[in-house]
C-alpha cells in the first residue's frame, strides 16, 4: 500500500499568520512536524511524504530544509482539500494518504504508523486515532470547556472501533457516574486526535460533497464522512507523554517551548 504523509502548511491564519515559519525553541513549526514525516518516511519504503503550501516563503523555507514542497490553492477551504490537492500532483497516485496536520509537533510517529497498519488490515474510507480519557483527564476536558467550550472533540465508537459520531460536546452523557468511577480508572469518553487517513477514493468524493448539515453546526468535517455514509474507524492509542495537540496561537507556541523543556526536545541537535 502507497501511503503519502501530506503536511498542509497554511500562510494565512487569523489568530497567527505565517504560523508554519514560527520558530520554537530554535526549530521552526514546519521543521517539527515535517521530522515526524521524515522519520517514518525513512523507516519504511512505503511511505513518503509532501509539505503542500499556498504561499512562496513557506515553499522556500521547506525547501532550504531539504523537505518535499507542491504548491496548493490558496481558495482550498480545508487541510483535507490540499491533502487531495498534494496526492493528486504526485507522480504516481497513493493508495492513501495521511493529513498530518503542520500546526501539530507533539504527534508521536507511532500514532500515524498505527493508522498505516489499520489501513492495510481494514476496509474502512478513513482511519482516525482516538485516546480513552481516565477520570481526571476527563475531569480537566469539562473544566476546559466552561472557558472554550469549542476545544477538544469527543468520539462515540461501536467496540470494534468503528467511529459513530464525533463532537465539540462530551459524549456520551453519563449517568450513575460516580459508579463508574469505583469500578475502574477509565472513562467512557474517548477524546478524538486530528489525524486522518484516508483512501483516495474516499478522499475525492469528500471533496466532491457539499458541506454536510452537521458538519457545518459542530465545526468538524469528519463529519461529512459519516453524513454520507462512508466508514471512520477509530483507532486507539496510548496517551502521549506530551498531551499538547495543536499550535493555534503565539500563546500556544510559548507553551510548547515550556513543553519541550520539560519533555525533552526531540530535534536536539539540529538545526533549522
Amino acid at each position: 500500500m502507497k501511503t503519502l504523509i501530506v503536511i498542509p502548511a497554511r500562510h494565512g491564519s487569523t489568530r497567527f499568520p505565517a504560523k508554519p515559519l514560527h520558530m520554537i525553541s530554535g526549530h521552526s513549526l514546519l521543521a517539527r512536524v515535517s521530522a515526524i514525516a521524515s522519520e517514518l518516511s525513512n523507516r519504511r519504503d512505503d511511505v513518503s511524504f509532501v509539505v503542500a503550501t499556498d504561499h512562496d516563503d513557506i515553499r522556500t523555507h521547506a525547501e532550504d530544509l531539504g523537505m518535499p514542497v507542491v504548491m496548493t490553492s490558496p481558495d482550498l477551504a480545508s487541510g483535507t482539500d490540499r491533502a487531495l490537492a498534494a496526492a493528486r500532483l504526485q507522480e504516481t497516485a497513493p493508495d492513501f494518504v495521511l493529513n498530518l496536520q503542520g500546526d501539530a509537533p507533539f504527534t508521536p510517529a507511532s500514532y500515524l504508523e498505527a493508522l498505516i497498519e489499520e489501513a492495510e488490515t481494514s476496509s474502512a474510507d478513513v482511519v482516525t486515532p482516538v485516546v480513552r480519557l481516565d477520570w481526571a483527564a476527563l475531569d480537566t476536558v469539562r473544566d476546559q470547556k466552561t472557558r472554550e467550550p469549542f476545544s477538544g472533540t469527543s468520539c462515540v465508537r461501536l467496540a470494534d472501533g468503528r467511529a459513530v459520531w464525533f463532537s465539540k460536546q462530551v459524549l456520551p452523557a453519563i449517568r450513575k457516574e460516580a459508579q463508574l468511577r469505583e469500578a475502574g480508572e477509565l472513562s467512557p469518553v474517548w477524546r478524538h486526535i486530528g489525524l486522518y487517513g484516508y483512501r483516495m477514493p474516499a478522499l475525492e468524493r469528500f471533496a466532491a460533497l457539499p458541506v454536510g448539515y452537521y458538519e457545518a453546526l459542530e465545526g468538524l468535517e469528519q463529519l461529512r464522512f459519516l453524513e454520507n455514509g462512508m466508514t471512520v474507524q477509530a483507532v486507539a492509542v496510548e496517551p502521549a507523554d506530551n498531551a499538547m495537540w495543536g499550535v493555534d496561537t503565539p500563546e500556544d507556541a510559548r507553551l510548547a517551548e515550556e513543553l519541550l523543556a520539560k519533555f525533552g526536545d526531540p530535534l536536539e541537535g539540529t538545526s533549522s
